[in-house]
C-alpha cells in the first residue's frame, strides 16, 4: 500500500512543475512587451504580489520553521528569481515618455517587500519559540498573500468589464492559476496543512472567475482588434502611397468655378 508520505511527495514534485508552469506563464506577455519596448497597460501587481508571496513561502518551508517542506522550498525559490527578473523587466520599459513614476513604483514595492519579509523572519526566529509556533505564525502570514498573489489579476477586472477586452488579462497566467491551486490543494490533503490547503482552495474560485471573465468577453474582445487592424492598415497605406495632388487642385477648381 501506497503511504502517506510517498503520495504527499508525488503531488509535491508535481505541485512544482505545475506551479513553475505558473511562473512561466506570463513569458508570452513579457515576449510582446519587448518586442513593443513598452509595458503598455500591463499591471505590475500580480508580480509584486508573487514576489512577496514566494518569499513568504521560503521562510515557512525553512527546516527552523515547518520541517520536512523542501519541496515547498524549491519552488517558490525558483519563483523568487522569475519574478525579479519580471519585475526588472517592468522596470526596464515603463517610464515612457520621460514619466517615471510606474518605474519608481515598482522599484520601491519591491525593496519594500524585501524588507517586510526579513523583519517577518528576523521576528519569527528572536521571539516564537519552537517550529509549531513558527509554523502558525508565517503560514497566517503567508495566507494572506496566496490569496492575494492569486486576486491579483482580479485587479484589471474593471477595466475589463469597462473595455469588454480581456487584452490586458493574460489568459496562460489564469489557466496555470487555476491548475496550480488544485495540485497544492491536493497535496496539503495528505497529512492535512490547513496553512497551504485554505489559500490554495480560495485560489481555486480565484482563478476560476478570472476564467470566467476571459470566457465572457473573449469574443468581444477578438471584434475590438479586428476593428482596429483595417484603420492601422489604412493609415499605413496613406503614409506610403501619400498624398493625391491632382484630385485635390481638382476639387478644389470646382469649387473656385461655383
Amino acid at each position: 500500500m501506497v503511504s502517506a508520505a510517498a503520495v504527499r511527495f508525488a503531488m509535491g514534485v508535481l505541485g512544482n512543475i505545475i506551479s513553475l508552469f505558473l511562473f512561466l506563464s506570463p513569458v508570452p506577455t513579457f515576449i510582446g512587451i519587448c518586442k513593443k519596448g513598452s509595458v503598455e497597460q500591463y499591471s505590475p501587481v500580480p508580480y509584486l504580489a508573487t514576489f512577496i508571496n514566494c518569499m513568504l513561502w521560503v521562510l515557512y518551508g525553512l527546516p527552523f520553521v515547518h520541517p520536512n517542506s523542501v519541496l515547498v522550498v524549491t519552488i517558490n525559490g525558483a519563483g523568487c528569481f522569475i519574478e525579479l527578473v519580471y519585475l526588472l523587466l517592468f522596470v526596464i520599459y515603463s517610464g515612457g515618455g520621460g514619466d517615471n513614476k510606474k518605474r519608481l513604483k515598482v522599484i520601491s514595492i519591491s525593496i519594500l517587500e524585501i524588507v517586510i519579509v526579513a523583519v517577518i523572519a528576523a521576528m519569527v526566529l528572536c521571539l516564537a519559540h519552537g517550529t509549531h509556533s513558527r509554523s502558525r505564525i508565517v503560514g497566517l502570514i503567508a495566507i494572506a498573500c496566496n490569496i492575494m498573489m492569486y486576486a491579483a489579476p482580479l485587479s484589471v477586472v474593471k477595466m475589463v468589464i469597462t473595455t469588454r477586452s480581456v487584452e490586458y488579462m493574460p489568459f496562460f497566467l489564469s489557466l496555470a492559476s487555476f491548475a496550480n491551486g488544485v495540485a497544492w490543494t491536493v497535496y496539503a490533503l495528505r497529512p492535512f496543512d490547513p496553512y497551504i490547503f485554505a489559500p490554495n482552495g480560495l485560489g481555486l474560485l480565484f482563478a476560476l472567475a478570472q476564467l470566467l471573465l476571459y470566457a465572457t468577453y473573449y469574443k468581444s474582445t477578438k471584434e475590438q482588434k479586428a476593428a482596429r487592424k483595417p484603420k492601422s492598415e489604412m493609415a499605413l497605406a496613406q503614409d506610403i502611397v501619400g498624398p493625391e495632388p491632382n484630385k485635390v487642385s481638382h476639387v478644389s477648381h470646382i469649387n473656385q468655378a461655383a
